[in-house]
């Protein structure tokens, strides 16, 4: 995104990672949690300047001329207190072994088993373990598989849906995201199957799209949120 290539704002991104990592020394700083700012300082920048395109004149870096000291300096405050409040609540993905990955992971896969057998029996056969391409979707929460705008609407979902948003509903968003492309990855062996994983083909995903999986990921949450029961699943 050529927003993040601008020296000022790469700049308020190195300072306040570096506060964020000294100020918590249990996990310090992991690779991924520079990926949780861009959302955060993206929206706010956008707020600023209501009459510009997010697409063509915020994340493109345009907006930056217009961008002066004063707003720069809130934009840096409001994302580090955000991104603090964020990292809260999922403090335990960035620690030691990052149990609360492995913990979303494995939540996810035996999700996948309850929903679509045939895609989970798929991966198991062609050898594909689900931390190979799902820990990048815990790790990053999905910033690397949409594009930035995309993921400002998922998110926005999932501040609405409280504490859990950004861990148990998010593996619901995974569980859909995955299943919506089963019909298609029960056709791959596992070299095309690997290398689709690590590029999902979302580039032309609108809104529209995201409220489609977000929906899907409602009606999962409704089923099998507060019950252990999906992660009961005879292997």
């Amino acid at each position: 995104v050529p927003l993040f290539h601008n020296d000022r704002i790469r700049r308020i991104l190195s300072r306040l990672l570096y506060i964020w990592a000294m100020r918590h020394p249990a996990s310090s700083y992991v690779q991924g949690i520079n990926d949780l700012a861009t959302p955060l300082i993206s929206v706010f920048i956008s707020g600023y300047f209501p009459n510009k395109d997010v697409e063509e004149e915020v994340l493109s870096g345009e907006v930056m001329v217009d961008v002066t000291d004063a707003i720069l300096e809130e934009v840096e405050a409001d994302t580090y207190w955000c991104l603090t409040n964020l990292l809260a609540g999922i403090q335990d993905h960035y620690t030691s072994d990052q149990p609360g990955m492995q913990r979303m992971v494995m939540r996810l896969e035996e999700l996948v088993n309850r929903i679509d057998a045939d895609l989970a029996g798929h991966l198991r056969e062609t050898g594909i373990e689900f931390l190979q391409f799902a820990f990048k979707w815990m790790n990053c929460l999905l910033l690397r598989e949409f594009r930035l705008q995309r993921v400002m609407r998922l998110w926005d979902t999932y501040l609405s849906e409280g504490d859990g948003g950004f861990e148990d509903f998010h593996v619901y968003v995974c569980a859909s995201f995955l299943v919506h492309y089963s019909a298609e990855l029960q056709q791959m062996g596992f070299d095309e199957l690997f290398q689709f994983m690590q590029n999902m083909p979302t580039d032309d995903w609108t809104d529209r799209e995201i409220e489609i999986l977000l929906s899907s990921a409602f009606v999962l949450s409704t089923l099998f949120g507060g019950s252990e029961a999906h992660l009961n699943v005879a292997r």
